[in-house]
């Protein structure tokens, strides 16, 4: 009887050890829908968030649609139509899914915006995001900082300005943020915009595309800089970083007596990391996709529970419809004096890829 009873006991154990991955996800299904593939900033979020709503017990549908609208709403629909509980969604474009979220709520699923504010929709429910505003006043900040370090006696300075993709709501924020530094500046004659190119309608970047980024600079370069030296490049997101630097280094900038020109950046990618060790790119702006990964879970939690989530900004998100309840994390500034710190020994990057 001894025997059958531990027999018995041990089968138990087993059998609640095979039930509990399924258990583990009896919380519901998230779909979640990413941009694309190309930036390696999206896969470290898509992979961030699999991994803690699995953690969580959620089953996680995640669906990139690599830069193509039409696909990023066939995908939508058919997480609508295969009934997830949520949805998690980083536009494209953000005035393009109206239509799939009335669908969303006609089914009685929750939308959360996931970094791009989605516009022109009363059923967005809920935004995780930065405080992209401020992520522009650290690039303008570095930028400024850097020129002074690197060209303390030149001035006015000659500067080129990027903006993000037109059609990210981000980008504007970037944008402004970057001006409320830098316009007064241009104000008092200590910064020259020599092409003359300002407002997002000029300088803006259609899908952040570095290859676009560069071909630009190249035209700004061979137009209005044959007789001049450039000390500076705002740069909203380091694919356009890298753009940027190989046309720079394309005309002979950072060789000879040539310094390279201060260029910003924002994501931490892996390769812009390596260039700001080389002493190419001067800055990026971090963002740790696993904490707004640990906010959007957060806010799923609450939602599917009834509940409200945590939210810390009810006035800035104002999507043309409604103001999207948001929660803002706090982006970092980083250089080459703090990299280490805030993306190496945070586990962000591993000191091995950067060799």
């Amino acid at each position: 009887m001894k025997k059958l009873t531990s027999v018995l006991a041990t089968l138990a154990i087993g059998a609640a050890a095979l039930a509990a991955p399924a258990a583990a996800q009896d919380k519901g299904t998230v779909g979640i829908a990413m941009p694309t593939k190309s930036s390696a900033r999206w896969i470290s979020d898509g992979d961030s968030m699999v991994k803690l709503f699995t953690e969580a017990g959620y089953a996680a549908d995640l669906q990139y649609a690599e830069d193509d609208i039409p696909n990023q709403l066939a995908q939508i629909e058919n997480m609508i139509t295969k009934g997830v509980d949520v949805l998690v969604i980083a536009a494209i474009d953000g005035t393009t899914l109206s239509n799939a979220l009335e669908n969303a709520a006609a089914s009685d699923i929750k939308v959360i915006a996931y970094d791009r504010l989605i516009r022109d929709s009363g059923n967005v429910d809920y935004y995780a995001t930065f405080d992209n505003f401020k992520v522009g006043v650290q690039q303008a900040s570095s930028l400024v900082a850097g020129m002074k370090a690197r060209f303390p006696d030149v001035k006015p300075w000659n500067v080129e300005l990027f903006g993000g993709s037109p059609d990210d709501n981000n980008a504007f924020f970037f944008y402004d943020g970057a001006m409320s530094v830098l316009q007064p500046m241009i104000d008092a004659g200590d910064i020259a915009i020599v092409s003359g190119q300002m407002g997002m309608d000029q300088v803006g970047t259609l899908r952040w595309d570095g290859a676009v980024a560069q071909a630009r600079m190249d035209n700004l370069l061979s137009a209005n800089y044959t007789d001049k030296t450039l000390q500076g490049a705002l740069s909203p997101y380091d694919g356009l970083s890298i753009g940027i630097l190989s046309s720079l280094k394309g005309v002979g900038y950072g060789s000879g007596d040539l310094p390279m020109p201060i260029v910003s950046g924002q994501d931490a990618e892996l390769q812009s990391i390596k260039s700001i060790i080389a002493g190419e790119q001067y800055s990026t702006v971090f963002k740790d996709t696993r904490e707004l990964a640990r906010v959007t879970v957060g806010m799923v939690d609450a939602l599917l529970a009834g509940g409200t989530p945590e939210i810390n900004d009810t006035k800035t998100y104002d999507n043309g419809v409604k103001v999207v309840p948001s929660y803002l994390l706090e982006p970092v500034s980083v250089d080459a004096s703090n990299y280490q710190a805030i993306v190496i020994d945070s586990g962000y990057h591993k000191a091995e890829d950067l060799n």
